[in-house]
This record gives structure tokens, sequence and C-alpha cells, in this order.
């Protein structure tokens, strides 16, 4: 009986694929419009759009530090018209961080494919007089508990970041978490606080109008964009490598089939040059891959960032 209900679901998993997709696809982001995790969507949205002969939508459900729009996900039908573009946020430091969430970061979801990883920048206010991370770490000291950092809520990379570098250096900085990455960049350029790691797509801009002043990357080699400036390790902060990812996922129980025919599309998508080009303008490194590829990155996050929380005593505010 059980062989014949499997056979019978993988008959009308291949039959659904064969009309697939007959209707516009959503591809739900748990962040802000304007976002890395948006414009990233937004590029292959377009270009899967062209290849399947369907619009896809991007649907931005920001909230409860990603979780929102993750749960929206999770629960959708899983007939392969609702997407999802995780994050190392959704699906690394949120189940690391967050004993209770609305949604199982590993069960509830059918990967597709990675899509870009992007370094994190630790950047500062032009204006705070430090020009290296020696010498913000020396300013940091010499005002404990008066400087700031600022994340895209509590339980984002940003935050791990943030508490990790001041684990790392013993300083007593003070967290402040805003409501996504667009928000918090804001904060920074507004002196609201004194500095905060970001996403190298989020604040490209930023850095090529001098309005940021970038001291380190996160990554374990210095980003082709920014030649320039050091990681962390070579700055004197040993051990820290945190990188921004993003990738496409389904809601678990979607049809095999049309698991494999989104991965095959998106990895052609990833191969267009002028996907490349847009993307990779911004600091991302396309990283296409399959299915099993991506589970497998997504548990290792999660367990990477259970090590940095238990690590540095990082704990949901």
């Amino acid at each position: 009986m059980t062989r014949l209900i499997a056979a019978l679901l993988l008959i009308s998993g291949s039959a659904l694929a064969q009309n697939y997709p007959s209707k516009p696809i959503r591809i739900l982001i748990a962040q802000a419009p304007g976002s890395a995790t948006d414009v990233i969507s937004r590029v292959v949205g377009n270009r899967l759009s062209e290849a399947l002969g369907q619009p896809v939508v991007i649907e931005a459900r920001p909230g409860a530090g990603g979780a929102l729009g993750t749960e929206a996900a999770a629960r959708s039908a899983p007939d392969g018209y609702t997407l999802f573009m995780a994050n190392n946020s959704t699906h690394g430091s949120n189940p690391a961080l967050y004993a209770k969430l609305p949604y199982d970061a590993v069960k509830d979801f059918a990967p597709i494919t990675l899509v870009a990883q992007v370094p994190y920048v630790l950047v500062v206010d032009p204006g705070l007089p430090v020009k290296s991370v020696a010498e913000l770490i020396a300013l940091a000291k010499s005002q404990p508990g008066k400087m700031n950092y600022a994340s895209a809520g509590n339980g984002s990379t940003h935050h791990f970041c943030g508490e990790l570098l001041k684990s790392s250096a013993g300083l007593d900085i003070q967290h402040v978490p805003y409501k996504g990455s667009p928000p918090a960049i804001a904060g920074l350029l507004g002196g609201e606080v004194s500095l905060m790691f970001a996403n190298l797509t989020d604040i490209g801009a930023q850095l090529k109008a001098g309005k940021l002043r970038p001291l380190a990357v996160t990554t374990p080699k210095r980003a082709p964009m920014l030649a320039d400036v050091p990681t962390l390790a070579e700055a004197g902060v040993p051990g820290f490598e945190i990188q921004s990812w993003f990738g496409l996922l389904a809601p678990a129980g979607t049809p095999a089939p049309i698991i494999a025919r989104l991965n095959s599309e998106t990895v052609k998508v990833l191969g267009r040059p002028d996907v490349q080009s847009t993307l990779g303008a911004q600091g991302l490194e396309l990283a296409p891959g399959t299915p099993e590829q991506f589970a497998a990155h997504i548990k290792s996050e999660i367990a990477k960032f259970t090590r940095i929380a238990r690590a540095a005593n990082i704990k949901a505010e």
C-alpha cells in the first residue's frame, strides 16, 4: 500500500510538472523593499519569468526579524507557485538564536539552489576619527558603553557580526536593532549609531560616494570590489568568518519534478552574462548548485551560527 501511494504521488507530481507553470509565480522575501534580498530576487525573478513564460512577482513580508515572511512561505501551498528567497538570517542565525520559531528552517522547505554570496563589511561614519580596525577598537575601549552598532534586527547576521566583534576584541558597545538593513544603514548615515556590519550589496553605492568608510570585510579573502580593504583576520581579529548568502526555496512537499525544473532554469539564469554582470557589479559572487548541495549548506550554516552564538554568548533581546 505504501509503495502504491508513493507511486500515485509521483505520477501526480509528474503530471503537475508537465503543465507547470500555468499561472504567475511569486517569490516571497522576508526583508524590506530595497534590501539586497529584494534586489537579487528581482534580477533573478525577471529572467525566470522569461524562461518560464509566466510573470514572477516579488512580494516583501518584512517583520519579526525575518520570521514573518519565512513563516508565510513555509505555510504556502507546495505547488511551485510560491517560492522563497532565503538568506543567512532566515536560515542561519535565526534558527541558531531562537529556540521557538514559527517555522522549521530545514523541515518546512525544499531547497532549489544557492544563488549568491557576498561579504559583510565593517563600516563607520567617515566623521568617526578612525581609519582602521585597530583604531576603532582603541576608541571603543577608551569610552566603554558609549559607542553603539546597528543591525537589521535581533537575530540578524548583522547582530551576530557585532556581537562576535565585541567578544573577539573585548569591547563594550551597545546593540541598536532596526527593522531591516536599509533603516539600519540610514541610522548610521544619520549619526544615530557609530558603526555596523552591512553586506556589500546593501552599501555599495554609499561606499562609492564616500558616505561610509570601510574598515574590513568578514570573509577569509579580500573582496574584489574592495581590494584595498583588509579582512578582519588581517586587521587583527582572527577567526572571523561570516558572509551573506541568498538561496531559492519552495515549501516542503513541492513535487520533485517542479523542484528539478526550477533548479535547472535558475542555474541557467545565473549563468547568463547579463545576470552575472548585473549582480557581480554589486559585489555578489554567484553560487548555483544542486538542491542537495543547498540543503547541506543550510545545515552547515545553522551549525556554524549555533557555535558562534555559544562562543560569543549571543542572546535574543
